[in-house]
């Protein structure tokens, strides 16, 4: 069963993340998945920015034309999205919300973005409230690490190829994971990135 908002668990998890947004100075720039792959973004739809944190991935999404929702446990991020949201003159529709108690609703968005937020119980969930069409832009921490950036706990981090196997339904359009091949001051290291795409046809959630 999935944690409730009132679980010690789900309490403490919304406290530590509280603490680091209230402390965090600057906001951070857009993920690389989305700068690198900006070229495959839709037209403009209903994008959902999953545990957005301080939402600058939802802010850089507004400013492009989507009408945009952003979700997160922390009630101290939520805030200061929807002051920034408010001192750009963007529209955001940020929420409190507990992502796992409270999955997006099926065949709900044209493009989903997830960044360093790994519940590997909610990819289905995910998949299934991609529109006919829709895209998933996810980045998170790997285990073939460089540096010592992102989680202690392995457990928070992607093995090779995992994003492809959480995703097994969906067609890849770009997918990098260079873990700690060759030179390791170049390339894209610590993380994987994917950007992968629901079927035009398809009627309900893939197996």
């Amino acid at each position: 069963m999935a944690p409730s908002p009132s679980d010690p668990e789900n309490e403490s998890l919304r406290l530590k993340w509280d603490q680091r947004y209230r402390l965090a100075e600057d906001l951070p720039g857009p993920a690389l998945v989305l700068l690198e792959h900006e070229h495959l973004l839709p037209p403009g739809g209903a994008a959902l920015d999953l545990a957005c944190g301080l939402g600058s991935n939802a802010l850089w999404l507004a400013a492009r034309g989507f009408r945009v929702s952003a979700w997160d446990l922390s009630p101290v991020a939520i805030e200061r999205l929807t002051a920034q949201a408010e001192a750009r003159g963007l529209v955001v529709d940020a929420a409190v919300r507990d992502l796992i108690a409270d999955p997006p609703d099926p065949q709900s968005y044209d493009l989903i973005l997830v960044t360093h937020f790994l519940e590997r119980g909610l990819a289905p969930a995910i998949a299934a409230a991609l529109r006919p069409g829709a895209l998933l832009f996810y980045q998170t921490f790997s285990r073939e690490a460089v540096s010592d950036r992102g989680p202690s706990d392995p457990a928070y981090r992607l093995a090779p190829n995992e994003l492809l196997d959480l995703f097994p339904g969906l067609v890849v359009r770009a997918y990098r994971d260079e873990g700690r091949l060759g030179e390791r001051t170049r390339g894209i290291r610590d993380i994987a990135l994917l950007v992968a795409q629901r079927g035009s046809s398809d009627a309900g959630p893939q197996s």
